[in-house]
């Protein structure tokens, strides 16, 4: 099993900012990203205090949403920098790991 180091990114947003769309369009399209996994939450608040909450009867259209994705980290930092310049997104954080593959 090969091992090799990778930067995991996250992007924390909701539903009702309407910019999945955007992001994951971007990340496929135009940065060549080679894998996105998005995440709905089922509660959430933000800096704002307001919680985000689903029930079973009252479905919001608003819940958290995470866009995940993981790649060498000198890329990363290269998507996030264009990500932040494109859309001004607020809430992305990053962490050092390491991805286990196949091979030689």
């Amino acid at each position: 099993m090969a091992t090799q180091p990778v930067t995991v990114t996250r992007i924390y947003l909701r539903e009702g900012e309407h910019l999945l769309g955007e992001i994951t369009g971007f990340l496929h399209d135009e940065e060549k990203v080679s894998g996105v996994t998005v995440l709905q939450g089922i509660a959430g608040f933000g800096p704002d205090g307001k919680i985000h909450t689903a029930h079973l009867l009252d479905l919001s259209l608003d819940m958290p949403l995470i866009v995940e994705f993981y790649g060498e980290p000198a890329r990363m930092e290269a998507v996030i920098q264009h990500l932040m310049q494109k859309m001004n997104l607020q809430h992305i954080v990053t962490w050092p790991s390491i991805a286990h593959t196949a091979g030689a």
